[in-house]
């Protein structure tokens, strides 16, 4: 009896490992993604693993960007360098960085992560957004361009990771989380700012400019920008912004086709409508983008928005008075300034005819408008 009882247990033992062998055999078939081996030990968590996968993917694709700039005032001589980051954005060797990293150079050097270098193009800039692509000749085989993920898919609270130089140390692998998303920030080379920023504790330093923020799919979600800091130390203080995976999909095929990208343009200046104004202009609890400005020529101005006529007191505290509030527009409802400004730059089209629905001296009328390019600087 013991030993049948063993001869069955050897049985089920074998049945068992057959099937495992039937199910390896028929999965055999497909063909995985090669990957390298993973280095899980004791102390490797799986996100930890995520990670190394992810640094492993990107990084000989992150480059170190190394520029010459333009003397500034007379008799002064190129030679001050500066540098930043960037990220291989196609096969054909376009690099995408940030406008400010290349701003007045008179040369750029690219270094790859073998620490080959190459002198890059410039091909396109856009100051409204601070990007920029460079162009070089010749791609190293291990740098496989860089995917972007969608942006707008992002949730607080997500791991991210920058890869970049900062300080010119290549290949710096930093991690934090989505701190906040749909910021809207200055781009700081241009009167505009850039909607939608990520905003990220992922440690951002001088050099880390232009470098890619990834998610732990290994998508670029961001362009690392910008940091905010106190008392003009110029270091990470836990804020930082990148530019929207979204936008660069946006804007940079047009900069490689044109060399620009043309925004559309209200021609309005203005701000979220606050309590203080509201009760200066007798509109109660209304929600909206107060006009305080409407630039002469722009498209406002052209389609008769108003913006402030005076200027009246709240509270000891100047505010604006007789401007136009707009609480929609194509339908939509505009709660601050920022969701009209967004709405312009990011789903209409220059051209486009819009809906504003107005509200003027407490009653409310639909106003159509027809956008134009934004002008740029000098103009």
């Amino acid at each position: 009896m013991f030993r049948s009882r063993i001869l069955m247990a050897l049985a089920v033992v074998l049945i068992v490992a057959a099937a495992c062998t039937a199910q390896s055999s028929s999965t055999a078939t497909l063909t995985p993604m090669p990957t390298r081996a993973p280095v899980y030990g004791p102390a490797i968590t799986n996100q930890e693993q995520s990670l190394i996968e992810v640094y492993r993917r990107a990084n000989p694709a992150v480059v170190n960007i190394t520029v010459v700039l333009a003397a500034q005032g007379l008799g002064a001589q190129d030679g001050n360098m500066a540098q930043g980051s960037g990220f291989l954005y196609d096969a054909e060797g376009r690099i995408v960085t940030n406008n400010h990293v290349v701003d007045g150079a008179t040369r750029v050097e690219v270094t790859f992560a073998d620490g080959s270098t190459q002198t890059a193009r410039v091909l396109g800039v856009d100051p409204d957004t601070d990007l920029a692509v460079l162009d070089v000749d010749t791609v190293l085989p291990d740098a496989q361009p860089l995917p972007l993920g969608d942006s707008d898919a992002l949730e607080v609270g997500q791991s991210v990771a920058a890869i970049g130089n900062p300080f010119g140390l290549e290949g710096t692998l930093t991690v934090g989380v989505v701190s906040a998303a749909g910021r809207v920030v200055p781009s700081g080379l241009s009167q505009f700012s850039i909607p939608q920023m990520i905003q990220t504790d992922a440690a951002i330093n001088p050099g880390n400019s232009g470098g890619p923020l990834l998610n732990l799919l290994g998508e670029v979600v961001g362009v690392n920008t910008q940091i905010q800091t106190a008392d003009g130390v110029r270091a990470n203080a836990g804020v930082g912004f990148a530019v929207p995976s979204n936008i660069v999909a946006r804007v940079a095929p047009a900069l490689i086709a044109e060399g620009k990208y043309t925004w559309p343009w209200l021609g309005v200046r203005g701000g979220t409508l606050t309590p203080a104004i509201a009760q200066a202009n007798g509109l109660g609890e209304t929600r909206g983008a107060y006009i305080a400005e409407t630039l002469p020529g722009g498209p406002a101005d052209k389609a008769g928005l108003r913006g402030a006529t005076r200027e009246g007191e709240v509270g000891g505290l100047p505010v604006p008075v007789g401007g136009d509030v707009v609480t929609a527009i194509d339908g939509q409802p505009v709660r601050a300034f920022d969701d009209l400004l967004e709405y312009v730059a990011l789903r209409a089209r220059v051209g486009q005819t819009v809906q504003l629905t107005v509200l003027r001296d407490g009653r409310e009328q639909a106003m159509n408008i027809t956008l134009e390019a934004r002008p740029r600087e000098g103009e």
